[in-house]
Order: structure tokens, then C-alpha cells, then sequence
């Protein structure tokens, strides 16, 4: 991995079940903690944004995408339950940020993904990556 991104990083957060051993108190402990650190990144200009995702999908595939198909069906601990979009230059930096997830002592996984320019495919082909001044880190 990278050490460096212009781009930023995607913390992406896997496991959907991580808090079914919790009581109610503890999960509202947990929810309001992992709130709290999404409020105090964004206030630091360390987050872009942040999302949970639903559990299920569609999967579209297939020449011209005809195959359209529910899932994706990935095991619970392995499945996307959300992401933050992090503008921190440094690989340092995101995985310090993701080793703060409030989720992490109750089974939650988190991904640390530099964000690249240009697909492997783009640039096979040729092409300069696109300038995303929405999506980059600032100097």
C-alpha cells in the first residue's frame, strides 16, 4: 500500500453483525461514540463524508449490464456496512483514524484504501487521471 495519497483514503467498515452481542445501553453507547468520532473528524477536516449502506443491493453484470441480480451475498463479517471518505495525505494518518473506530472492540473491521487517480484499466489505456478538486487532499 501506498504511503502517500493525493486523493485521500477509504476507511471502509466490514461487518454487519459486530454489535448483536451488545445490551441496549451498550449499543447506544457504542452508536453515540462512533457519531461523536465521525462529528469530531469532520469538524477536523479529516472526513468528506460518511455513510452506512443497506445490507443488500443489486449486482449488475454482464455485456450492456442485462444481468441484474440481488446481493451482493458476502458473509456478515465480511460484509460493507459503511465508509468514510477521509482527506488525509498520509497512510499513517488514515490507519491512526481507523484504529480509533468504536466498532473495532466488538468485532467491526475496518479497510484502510488509498483513493488512486485513475483505474489500472485507465491507465493502461493511456489516459491522465481526472482532476477531482472536490475529492482532493488539500496541500
Amino acid at each position: 500500500m501506498s504511503s502517500h495519497s493525493d486523493n485521500g483514503y477509504l476507511l471502509i467498515f466490514r461487518g454487519t453483525d459486530w454489535h448483536k452481542g451488545l445490551s441496549a445501553e451498550q449499543m447506544q453507547r457504542v452508536v453515540g461514540d462512533w457519531m461523536a468520532w465521525f462529528q469530531r473528524l469532520t469538524e477536523e477536516g479529516k472526513v468528506a463524508g460518511g455513510n452506512p449502506l443497506e445490507n443488500e443491493g443489486k449486482v449488475v453484470s454482464g455485456k450492456h449490464g442485462k444481468i441484474v441480480a440481488d446481493g451482493p451475498f458476502a458473509e456478515a463479517k465480511e460484509a460493507i456496512g459503511g465508509y468514510f471518505l477521509l482527506t488525509v495525505k498520509s497512510e499513517a494518518e488514515a490507519v491512526e483514524i481507523a484504529q480509533q473506530c468504536p466498532g473495532l472492540p466488538h468485532g467491526a473491521m475496518v479497510e484502510v484504501r488509498p483513493i488512486a487517480g485513475m483505474c489500472p484499466a485507465g491507465q493502461d489505456a493511456g489516459f491522465e487521471a481526472p482532476h477531482l478538486a472536490h475529492l482532493a487532499v488539500a496541500a
